[in-house]
């Protein structure tokens, strides 16, 4: 995404952008004031999280976001928004997540269109390769889910055996999702885009085991 200089500005101004995410480490719940706690990760420009947060008020939610104009677009979005809906923001590198969730105190991580990177030798760059998949499994609560989305056939198949082969268990698989009305699970900008093309969206749910 090409840099966006008022959204990058606006990353001092946001008042709903964590700076310091590692000192809620183990408070998030009472910090967004909710018993449910989904993090997403690689929010783009925070349609998903905003939306669903206003869904469901009783959940929180933390929107995670590397690059800078599109953290600083979905920090915009959140402050303008007048709901009742429990938000944050996190401009950082997921490779980190962490040090800034405590031990089982995460109940679902969204993983919505995130970058295939299509090359091999970036495949530890995957949201949905071991590494990350080793940091989630400790952040995640005892029931906590992972709910993947994606475009992608080749990442779909990379992230079904990647999830299989380190510690997770399938609870749910689709690989035309919206064939069907989902009313419960809002899209993302990316997800309307490809609905509209008639692209089928490819989605798994999984546990820990």
């Amino acid at each position: 995404m090409r840099k966006v200089k008022w959204a990058v500005d606006y990353l001092t101004e946001s008042t709903h952008i964590v700076t310091s995410p590692d000192s809620l480490k183990g408070r998030w719940k009472e910090y967004l004031n909710c018993n449910e706690l989904h993090v997403e990760i690689g929010c783009g420009k925070g349609n998903y999280s905003l939306n669903m947060a206003i869904k469901y008020p009783e959940q929180g939610y933390v929107a995670i976001e590397k690059n800078e104009s599109a953290a600083g677009m979905a920090a915009k979005k959140f402050d303008e928004n007048e709901s009742e809906a429990h938000l944050a923001l996190i401009r950082g590198d997921a490779s980190e997540i962490v040090n800034w969730f405590e031990e089982g105190e995460v109940d679902v991580i969204h993983l919505n269109f995130s970058d295939p990177w299509p090359k091999k030798r970036y495949a530890k760059r995957r949201l949905s390769s071991k590494s990350f998949l080793n940091q989630y499994r400790m952040i995640l609560s005892e029931k906590g889910q992972i709910q993947m989305k994606t475009d992608n056939s080749s990442l779909f198949e990379y992230s079904v055996l990647e999830f299989q082969n380190n510690g997770f268990t399938m609870i749910d698989f689709s690989v035309d999702y919206r064939r069907e009305a989902h009313d419960e699970d809002v899209m993302t900008e990316y997800e309307e885009k490809f609905v509209e093309k008639e692209q089928p969206i490819y989605r798994c749910v999984w546990k820990k085991i």
